[in-house]
């Protein structure tokens, strides 16, 4: 028997999203359009399980424990159909760490560290940023969350956490995860090692 199925959710947007802040732990919240992102995947996630023959309460839900993550599971729970509190809350979900770096920008590293942002775009996936976590370290935790799956999931996250996976599960390169965008409003299906959209 293969490995259980992820259906993945990145939260829906944040303002520190649009303004390019780097948030990791910070807990922000979701703006008006990233509830409605939340709610959209849960009518994708209706119409998914509907087309497989599937009764949304028969799968595990889990979150990060940021705020942003548990708000998005919710209103998609709430479009399933399903009560807000049905989930669990898994910390090796929580997103990459920017350390020192969460609030500021790009634009503003380059001025700020220009050293270290430099590192960084040369190796994004062994850099660790003062204070914080490489995207090797992420991939370590999210193949631990994966491996201790028992059955298929839905799971509400982030996008490092997502490019993480990727990268466990052999979907994309190391040197290649980082650089992947992951959109919001969208939910990854991983299957082994397959990936598919549904928007």
């Amino acid at each position: 028997m293969g490995s259980p199925t992820v259906y993945y959710i990145r939260h829906g947007e944040t303002d520190w999203n649009v303004a390019g802040r780097l948030q990791g732990h910070r807990d922000i919240p979701l703006n008006d359009k990233g509830r409605g992102q939340a709610t959209h995947c849960g009518a994708v996630l209706r119409d998914l399980f509907a087309r497989e023959g599937r009764d949304p309460a028969s799968l595990d839900y889990v979150s990060s424990p940021l705020g942003r993550a548990t708000e998005t599971m919710e209103l998609a729970r709430a479009a399933l159909g399903l009560p807000a509190a049905g989930y669990i809350l898994e910390p090796q979900l929580i997103e990459l760490a920017f350390g020192e770096w969460e609030g500021s920008t790009i634009a503003l590293l380059h001025q700020n560290d220009p050293v270290r942002i430099s590192q960084r775009e040369h190796d994004k996936w062994h850099f660790q940023p003062p204070g914080g976590e490489s995207y090797e370290m992420v991939a370590a935790r999210m193949r631990l969350w994966h491996d201790g799956l028992t059955r298929d999931t839905v799971a509400a996250a982030h996008g490092g956490t997502c490019r993480g996976l990727m990268a466990c599960l052999g979907i994309a390169k190391p040197a290649a995860a980082p650089l992947i965008d992951i959109d919001q409003g969208v939910v990854y299906v991983f299957q082994g090692d397959k990936l598919t959209r549904y928007a």
